[in-house]
């Protein structure tokens, strides 16, 4: 945590790091290097293929993006499948179709979400070519969207999508002197940067493939019976969240009207304990929700989001589409 709190707040010790931060480097453009030339292989399943990535550490937006993404396509009637790593899940066979009764300990909360929210197969495998192997092969998918995964380049992509928040680029070093995979200037050949709020200054992304998303809040459910409110009256409560920028969910409570006596944030993929639910009204994410609901008790809630993007990037992503079919 005092690493990441360097990252964005311009420490100086970050420094320190410096021969390991050029060692990241070198390896990364070696790989690079060795994937363009032909000495790594990479290939793709007949499929349209579609990253949502980002070149920073941490979670900014990705699972809200391809969930918007994902409903869009099926709407528009194509069979679409979604692709996850499983992070912090323990499933050790892979490919691994998401099912209602896997727990998220098992498969990862973010592909437990997805799976709960999308109407369509969400398969974990932190081998992406092979798990894109599997959508196509074993569930007939003409489009893949893999979230996360940006940089692995083994499995060959149609179209790139960069989430970033209002976090930005951090010092603008790779890690670990800072927060990024890669250089800002990968986003010159990325098809489309979403940014996640308010653009940060620090991000240059060109114009026509610059999106925004707006995370609008849909409705309150009851994380241990389901049930269904459109606002709560909120008189005492505390407001939990373990996801990327845990202050994210604390300013959109606070745009809601809603004030907490007590904001806890935790880590990214936190795996709580019933200890960590404290009495009275809790209020947390829904990614926060499918890793509570075995132990919360009847007063917590999570508010259900949807990523409302702007319409130019459909329309990239149907152009691009468009050219695709074209030649298959």
């Amino acid at each position: 945590m005092a690493l990441h709190n360097a990252w964005y707040e311009d420490k100086k010790w970050v420094w320190v790091l410096l021969p390991i931060t050029i060692l990241f480097f070198g390896l990364s453009k070696l790989r690079k290097l060795f994937f363009k030339v032909g000495l790594f292989s990479s290939s793709k399943p007949e499929a349209f293929v579609i990253i949502v990535g980002n070149i920073s550490v941490g979670g900014n937006g990705k699972t809200p993006t391809v969930i918007a993404v994902a409903e869009y396509l099926l709407g528009q009637g194509y069979r679409c499948g979604v692709l996850s790593r499983g992070y912090a899940g323990s499933q050790t066979q892979f490919p691994h179709l998401v099912e209602d009764n896997d727990e998220p300990s098992l498969v990862g909360d973010e592909p437990t979400l997805m799976q709960h929210r999308l109407s369509c197969p969400v398969v974990i495998d932190p081998k992406r070519l092979r798990g894109a192997n599997f959508l196509v092969e074993s569930h007939h998918c003409d489009v893949i969207i893999c979230d996360d995964g940006l940089q692995h380049y083994a499995l060959k992509r149609d179209f790139e999508i960069v989430v970033m928040d209002g976090r930005g680029v951090g010092n603008g070093f790779l890690i670990p002197m800072g927060p990024l995979r890669e250089s800002v200037s990968r986003l010159n050949s990325v098809d489309v940067v979403i940014f996640n709020g308010q653009a940060n200054n620090d991000i240059f992304a060109v114009a026509d493939k610059s999106a925004s998303m707006i995370l609008e809040p849909e409705q309150w459910v009851n994380v241990k019976t389901g049930e269904i409110k459109t606002s709560l009256s909120v008189q005492a409560a505390t407001a939990i969240a373990g996801i990327g920028d845990p202050n994210r969910f604390f300013s959109t409570l606070a745009g809601m009207g809603i004030r907490c006596e007590k904001n806890i944030g935790f880590a990214d993929h936190y795996a709580y304990k019933s200890s960590d639910i404290p009495e009275g009204m809790v209020l947390m994410t829904e990614k926060d929700a499918v890793k509570c609901k075995s132990f919360a008790h009847g007063n917590c809630w999570y508010l259900q989001v949807s990523g409302n993007m702007s319409e130019n990037i459909y329309k990239l992503i149907d152009n691009k589409l468009k050219m695709y079919q074209q030649y298959v």
